[in-house]
C-alpha cells in the first residue's frame, strides 16, 4: 500500500536529514513511513502509490479553502511569468496590507515575512527593542517557531520527538525566557512580580495548536491583557495558526480579546511560504528603517507569495459565511467522533474552535501542556494507523490540531466518522 513512499523515505534518509524537511513528517512519534505526496486537490491528498486521503491537516493550516482552490491557483499563473522576485516594493504588498488592517482589529501597521517563526522571532526583537526590557513569557507546550528563545519547552516537533533540552540554545536565551503553564494566570502574575520590570513581552497562542487544540479558560486572555497593560509588557498573540482561520479578524475578533503585537502566517500565504507581524503604530514605528529595531528579508513581500495571499485573503473577507459553514462541518464531525466513542467506552478528550479539533485519549480535561502530554499516545497511535489505512489523513502527532477545510463535504465527514468507529473497534479488540 505505501511502497513507493518507503522507496522514496529510504532514498530520502540519504540525503536530507531523517529524510524530511520538518521533523513531524517523519512519523517518529506514531511509526510507519511517511507519506510522501505527489499532488491535492481540493480536501483530497494523493499519494506516490496512488492511495487517496481526507485531508486534516491543510498543509498545517494554510489551506483552509481546499488545495489548489482554483482562483488561487489562476491568479499565481498570471503572476508568475512577470518574475519570481525582485527584491523591491510592489504594488501588491501595499494591496495586501491594507487588506490586513481592514479586516483585523487593532493593526495599524504590518511587515511582511517570509514564515510564521521569522514573524514571531521579529515580534519579539521589537518588543525587546520597544521596551529596553529583554526578559520574555512564553507557555510551556507553545510553539513559535525554531528560533531559540521558542525551543524552550516547546511544543509541535519538540514535544512530538520528546526533545526536552535544544542543543544549540545557549544558557543566556534560556534565561531571558520565562515558562509557564498555559491557563495558569496565577503563576503568569507571580513571574510578573519576581522579574518586575524585567520582562519585555508575553507571546501566546489565543488557542493552542501545538499540544492538541486547547482553548483559554474563561478569562485567561483577558487577564493576561491586563497584566500586560499595568507593568508595560507588550502583549503578543501568535496567530500563525487562527489568524484568518478562526474568523475573518483571527482571535482577536472570535475571541474579542486585543494584542499588542500579533504574528500571521499559514492562511495569509494561501499555502506559499509567508509571514507577517503587526500591531499598534506605536511599537511598529520602531521598525527599521522609521526606528532602529532591525529586520529584512529579501524575499519578503515575493510577488507570488503576496498574490496567493491577497486572493485568499480576499475570497475569505468577500464571503464570511464560509466561516460558519467550517464551524458548522467541524461541530458535525465532533458530534459524530463523541457519539462512536462514547459506545466505545475509551476515555476520550475532544477540544474544538471552529475550524481547529483535536482528539486526546483521556480521562481528564486537556487544558496545558501536561495534561496533553498524559494522554494514551499509544491509543492514539492506533487511531492514526487504523484512519490512516481506511484514507484518513491526520496529524502523524498526538501534539497537534487537526485542521479542517472548506472543500469538505458531508459525505467526507461522515466517511470519517464511520473509520472512526471502525477504528475504535479494533482498538477495543
Amino acid at each position: 500500500m505505501f511502497e513507493k513512499s518507503a522507496e522514496l523515505f529510504a532514498r530520502a534518509q540519504q540525503s536530507i536529514p531523517g529524510g524530511v524537511n520538518s521533523p513531524v513528517r517523519a512519523f517518529k512519534s506514531v511509526g510507519g513511513t511517511p507519506l510522501f505526496i505527489e499532488k491535492a486537490k481540493g480536501a483530497y491528498l494523493f499519494d506516490a502509490d496512488g492511495n487517496k486521503y481526507i485531508d486534516y491537516i491543510a498543509s498545517w493550516g494554510p489551506m483552509i479553502l481546499g488545495h489548489a482552490h482554483e482562483p488561487v491557483v489562476k491568479a499565481i499563473q498570471e503572476r508568475a511569468p512577470y518574475s519570481t522576485s525582485y527584491g523591491a516594493p510592489t504594488k501588491l504588498e501595499i494591496e495586501i496590507a491594507e487588506l490586513i488592517v481592514s479586516m483585523v482589529p487593532n493593526v495599524d501597521l504590518i511587515r511582511m515575512v517570509s514564515s510564521g517563526t521569522e514573524a514571531c522571532m521579529s515580534a519579539i526583537r521589537l518588543a525587546r527593542g520597544y521596551t529596553g526590557k529583554n526578559k520574555i513569557v512564553k507557555f510551556e507546550g507553545h510553539y513559535h517557531g525554531h528560533a531559540d528563545s521558542f525551543l524552550v519547552k516547546a511544543g509541535s516537533g519538540v514535544a512530538t520527538l520528546n526533545i526536552q533540552t535544544v542543543p544549540g540554545v545557549t544558557a543566556g536565551v534560556s534565561n531571558d525566557t520565562l515558562t509557564c503553564a498555559y491557563n495558569d494566570l496565577d503563576a503568569v502574575k507571580e513571574l510578573a512580580h519576581k522579574h518586575k520590570g524585567e520582562i519585555a513581552a508575553i507571546i501566546t497562542e489565543p488557542v493552542a495548536g501545538n499540544m492538541g487544540c486547547i482553548l483559554p479558560k474563561p478569562g485567561f486572555l483577558e487577564g493576561l491583557r491586563k497584566l500586560c497593560y499595568d507593568e508595560n509588557i507588550v502583549f503578543i498573540l501568535d496567530e500563525v495558526m487562527t489568524g484568518f482561520r478562526l474568523a475573518p479578524g483571527g482571535a482577536q475578533e472570535k475571541l474579542n480579546i486585543r494584542a499588542d503585537l500579533v504574528t500571521y502566517g499559514k492562511v495569509i500565504g494561501g499555502g506559499m511560504p509567508v509571514g507577517a507581524f503587526g500591531g499598534r503604530k506605536e511599537i511598529m514605528q520602531h521598525i527599521a528603517p522609521l526606528g532602529n529595531v532591525y529586520q529584512a528579508g529579501t524575499l519578503s513581500g515575493n510577488p507570488i507569495a503576496m498574490i496567493a495571499g491577497y486572493t485568499t485573503l480576499k475570497i475569505l473577507k468577500e464571503n464570511p459565511s464560509i466561516y460558519k459553514e467550517l464551524d458548522e462541518k467541524t461541530m458535525y464531525l465532533k458530534q459524530g467522533l463523541e457519539k462512536f466513542f462514547n459506545e466505545s467506552k475509551i476515555p476520550y478528550v475532544i477540544n474544538q474552535l471552529g475550524s481547529m479539533i483535536s482528539v486526546h485519549f483521556s480521562d481528564h480535561p486537556i487544558v496545558d501542556f501536561a495534561s496533553a502530554a498524559s494522554a494514551n499516545n499509544d491509543l492514539f497511535k492506533k487511531f492514526f494507523h487504523s484512519m490512516l489505512n481506511q484514507g484518513i489523513y491526520l496529524p502523524p502527532s498526538a501534539f497537534e490540531s487537526w485542521f479542517l477545510n472548506n472543500a469538505l463535504t458531508k459525505k467526507d465527514i461522515d466517511y470519517t466518522i464511520e473509520a472512526a468507529a471502525e477504528s475504535l473497534e479494533n482498538i477495543n479488540q
